[in-house]
């Protein structure tokens, strides 16, 4: 026998298809250096709007046809796979920008504002070396994934208890840290972690008159400084919810709300002021929508689906405060809270408090 015919156990695919998606990762995550963590996962939103939609469009053919259609899944195998999985290029991108603040400072656009390390936005071109940071950060995403869900559905043989997606994006960009000489957490420049009035208040960093990477750089660096405020989050969070749960109720489709989201940080990232980033808090309004529907019915389901929203909304704010702020790279505080929640939704159905752990 072909020995690239062989299983790998705990991931639970053959060799040959391993191998391919080792080197697919690779080109992904530096894919996601050369164009910038945000870009990349905006083409995250593109792909798993064209996956969904072909989706919806296979079900109601095969519906018609009393028969499946054949199809791959473009949500699964691009969208969440290789090439612009968040695990992998958003994740390449984000090391991308960490190593190259501490290697290349220069490179930073403008004066002053955040640390060059947050720059999710900056695309690196073709500079061979952040190309390969990306790279292997994106493989480091990709095992991770592939080795925690292979985990439970192979050798425990249940459902995975969250989404080790979310797990892996902001667990890669936790090992940025260490690895290119930042704080795991930092320092709170206020009275706890999170207290966001020193960047209220225009508050500098203790060493932002100097001319190194902390020049002109705020005290406390909110993840978004026009989405950061609890009343806002609730309201936002509540609006996103509803729109995911319809969305679900409407189409069938959990991550379509979520591609749509995610779409919209194109403008975000052209400079538009105020785009909310709502993409942890569509994908949990339709999962509050699938989970609470099966008992209560649709309407019940969509003000879960706004509750849901506005959890979501809160966890990553909270999430924000304590691991984003104080430190020098960016974590992904929409990771956390969809990885939170995700695990809240999973115990939840363990308990029989809900009857199912939406897309887990």
């Amino acid at each position: 026998m072909n020995e690239l015919l062989l299983q790998i156990p705990v991931i639970g695919m053959e060799v040959e298809q391993f191998l391919l998606l080792l080197i697919t990762a690779l080109a992904g995550g530096a894919f996601g250096a050369a164009i910038g963590a945000l870009p990349a996962f905006i083409f995250t939103g593109f792909v798993v709007f064209l996956g969904e939609g072909l989706a919806i469009l296979n079900r109601g053919i095969a519906s018609s046809a009393a028969s499946d259609v054949g199809y791959v899944s473009v949500t699964g195998v691009i969208g969440f796979g290789a090439i612009t999985g968040p695990h992998i290029a958003f994740a390449g991108g984000v090391a991308a920008s960490a190593y190259a603040a501490k290697k290349y400072p220069e490179m930073k656009p403008g004066e002053g504002g955040y640390h060059f390390g947050k720059g999710i936005t900056y695309a690196f071109g073709t500079k061979p070396d952040i190309l390969a940071v990306g790279a292997i950060f994106g493989v480091i995403g990709m095992l991770f994934t592939q080795l925690a869900n292979g985990l439970f559905s192979n050798v425990l043989g249940m459902s995975p208890p969250t989404d080790f997606i979310a797990v892996s994006v902001f667990a890669t960009a936790f090992l940025a840290r260490p690895v290119f000489g930042y704080p795991l957490i930092g320092k709170p420049a206020g009275d706890g972690y999170l207290d966001m009035s020193p960047f209220e208040r225009d508050e500098m960093h203790p060493e932002a008159d100097t001319d190194g990477e902390h020049a002109g750089r705020p005290a406390t660096e909110p993840w978004l400084p026009h989405q950061y405020k609890w009343s806002g989050i609730m309201a936002i969070g509540l609006v996103g919810g509803i729109l995911g749960g319809y969305i679900w109720l409407q189409t069938g489709s959990i991550f379509l709300g979520y591609a749509i989201s995610a779409i919209s940080l194109l403008f975000l990232n052209l400079g538009v002021e105020k785009i909310p980033v709502t993409h942890h808090i569509t994908l949990l309004g339709a999962v509050g929508a699938v989970a609470v529907d099966p008992v209560a019915g649709s309407v019940v389901a969509l003000l879960a689906a706004g509750i849901f929203g506005v959890l979501s909304g809160l966890a990553g704010e909270v999430t924000q405060r304590l691991f984003y702020s104080h430190s020098g790279t960016h974590v992904d505080p929409p990771a956390m809270a969809i990885a939170i929640m995700m695990l809240l939704v999973w115990l939840l159905s363990i308990l029989g408090v809900l009857p199912n752990a939406g897309y887990l």
